[in-house]
């Protein structure tokens, strides 16, 4: 089970370094992408990754992240995969928390900082390590680090929207990118392992799928007005300093709540606010709908929204009791479909009444 101050990693995390390369290939979905050929250069957060098959023992690092594992699981690359260290147990997709717990796991522990600690991934012996952000293969905190891997025979893919993220030495172009992520990267990665994988109608059709559903709501609430949405995880409050709910701004959240037809209550606060934010400021806060996350399955989302709706009765959330709950979908990775549709259904139920 993923813990959650795992996220406040980055604090203490640094970057993978080595030489400027191509940038991180993004590959355009088609109906009839081509095959892939072999051998296969990739770019990546700076370093070049060549691959001369399909890889067959993929380590996947934990990361406080399960969007990559479960971008395999909808490729159908569970086979491909050596050691599992991502879960949270509760998906917003009922059948995924079992697929993703069958990923073999190959006794894998984690660290005091929580991912897989540099002996144990050598030890192994994968041929490809992926790291949700870039600090996974920072050595400082007891990470094998890229250069170690490849002197290994490992490749190493960081999913590369999150290039910046645990790197204070990334581009101006990387950094642009982690500030723009959105629902089409969780799209880029899944295209990303087709490619290398050699599974790209795969990928092609599962991306059409899901971006086909989030234009369908997007239809659905065009030119309705956009209600204010807050997303909190309340089994995040140790990310923030008041001991309260984590309030998520920016990047994919805001992308997800758009395409919901909705706003971020929180929009344009600084990549600060999930820490800073206190109860006056939520108390003043315009919020037509809360969304609250679960992230362990213990958790009571609906319980926890009830909650939260009676400390804050001045919300119009909480005068017309409109709240939903998510749990991945919310973030970087392949079912932002689902918690557009929740958001979208509590936001503008009427549009989807018919």
């Amino acid at each position: 089970m993923k813990r959650s101050v795992a996220l406040l990693l980055v604090l203490a995390a640094a970057g993978c370094s080595g030489p400027a390369a191509t940038p991180a290939t993004e590959v355009a979905a088609t109906t009839k992408p081509a095959k892939t050929t072999y051998p296969l250069t990739i770019g990546n957060c700076g370093l070049n990754q060549t691959f001369t098959e399909p890889p067959s023992r993929v380590l996947i690092l934990n990361g406080t992240s399960v969007g990559e594992a479960e971008s395999f699981v909808l490729l159908g690359l569970q086979k491909n995969v050596l050691a599992n260290g991502q879960s949270y147990g509760v998906s917003d997709d009922p059948a995924m928390v079992a697929k993703v717990a069958a990923l073999p796991k190959s006794g894998l522990s984690m660290n005091k900082n929580f991912d897989v600690p540099a002996e144990q991934v050598l030890a192994l012996k994968p041929d490809l390590v992926v790291s949700t952000w870039s600090g996974g293969f920072q050595a400082s905190s007891g990470f094998a680090t890229r250069e170690q891997l490849a002197a290994a025979g490992a490749a190493t893919i960081v999913n590369p929207v999150n290039c910046a993220f645990g790197n204070p030495q990334a581009t101006a172009a990387e950094k642009a990118a982690y500030d723009a992520q959105g629902v089409e990267s969780s799209f880029a990665f899944l295209t990303l392992l087709g490619q290398i994988f050699d599974v790209q109608q795969k990928a092609a059709d599962t991306v059409a799928g899901l971006r086909t559903r989030i234009d369908a709501v997007r239809t659905k609430v065009q030119g309705s007005a956009p209600k204010k949405v807050v997303i909190m995880y309340p089994g995040m409050s140790m990310m923030n300093e008041n001991s309260l709910p984590a309030v998520m701004t920016g990047g994919i959240y805001d992308d997800v709540i758009k395409a919901a037809g909705g706003v971020n209550a929180f929009a344009g606060q600084s990549s600060d606010a999930t820490r800073t934010i206190n109860a006056e400021q939520l108390a003043a806060a315009d919020v037509d709908v809360l969304v609250v996350g679960a992230f362990t399955p213990q958790e009571k989302p609906a319980d926890e929204a009830a909650k939260l709706l009676k400390q804050f009765p001045q919300w119009n959330a909480a005068k017309t009791g409109t709240f939903t709950t998510v749990a991945d979908g919310a973030y970087l990775g392949p079912l932002n479909a689902y918690a557009v549709e929740k958001i979208a259904k509590a936001a503008h139920p009427d549009k989807f009444s018919r």
